[in-house]
């Protein structure tokens, strides 16, 4: 066992772990602690705690000291210049003709890099670009590409829920979505129904996943053979969350479907959810 604090560099980001150096650190503290960008001051996301050795990745650096008032003073003077930065930076884009977007701008806390995070559709030759902004802040010049998740991320926004993005809430990781979660969850394959506003699939679909897939153990799948109070039948429609089925009967293929309750139903042979070949080569865009 080790003892550990967690820290995270952004606010909704990942929490990485440190020796606290024979510190009491408590939850919402800020340190300043050694990365591989830099010196950094974080926030605490969980204060001393003792963790399996398998969980730590090493070596372990150690806290340098709880963040002093001067400190945090200096996270707040690098935020300013981070918005001047980003100023400069659009217009040598700009001078530069390079077909990319500027997401967001980070000033290590030392002040000895300065990171600028952009989106492309492709790769983009920016050496020059770099040459330009080494000479205009006189400090090391790192431009790093990102993802249109990781950019709905930093910028945050409304979902079509009317919520605050996940990603920019809560979700400390992405995590992979894919079409059989949709197609599990009963949902229709319409691009504009299941992606966000970064053109992806969901990240809801992935922790409410677990949920789903308690329901679909004990709940008949469509075009599952059961038999019903009234005979045996084939599913035909399915709602996860309430478990009433459709069911079409054996002796009455013509009529309408009855429904019933799921534990009003004994499955003899379940059914399958399958992702069509087709839909999942057109849809494979929005798992990126």
């Amino acid at each position: 066992m080790a003892e550990v604090i967690g820290v995270r560099f952004k606010n909704v980001g990942k929490v990485y772990y440190f020796d606290p150096n024979g510190n009491k650190i408590a939850k919402g503290a800020h340190v300043i602690v050694e990365t591989a960008r830099g010196v950094e001051c974080g926030e605490v996301a969980a204060g001393n705690r003792e963790v399996e050795e398998h969980e730590i990745v090493k070596p372990l650096k150690k806290v340098i000291r709880v963040a002093t008032k001067a400190d945090l003073d200096q996270v707040e003077r690098n935020r300013q210049k981070e918005k001047q930065a980003a100023e400069v930076c659009q217009k040598k884009i700009q001078e530069h003709k390079l077909d990319m977007k500027l997401v967001d701008v980070e000033y290590t806390f030392d002040s000895n890099k300065i990171l600028f995070y952009f989106t492309a559709d492709g790769r983009v030759d920016f050496r020059e670009l770099v040459k330009d902004l080494a000479s205009v802040f006189r400090t090391r010049i790192e431009l790093r590409q990102i993802g249109v998740r990781d950019e709905a991320k930093m910028l945050g926004g409304l979902g079509v829920c009317g919520r605050p993005f996940c990603c920019s809430t809560f979700l400390g990781e992405f995590q992979p979505v894919s079409i059989k979660m949709a197609k599990e969850q009963g949902l229709s394959l319409n691009p504009t129904k299941i992606s966000g506003t970064c053109g992806r699939l969901m990240c809801c679909l992935k922790f409410e996943q677990t949920a789903y897939d308690d329901l679909l153990r004990t709940t008949p799948k469509v075009g599952a053979t059961v038999n019903t109070p009234d005979g045996r039948g084939t599913v035909q429609e399915v709602n996860l969350l309430t478990g009433v089925l459709k069911v079409r009967m054996d002796k009455a293929m013509d009529a309408a479907p009855h429904i019933f309750d799921k534990n009003e139903v004994r499955v003899i042979r379940d059914g399958q959810i399958k992702v069509k070949d087709d839909e999942a080569k057109a849809l494979k865009k929005l798992e990126g």
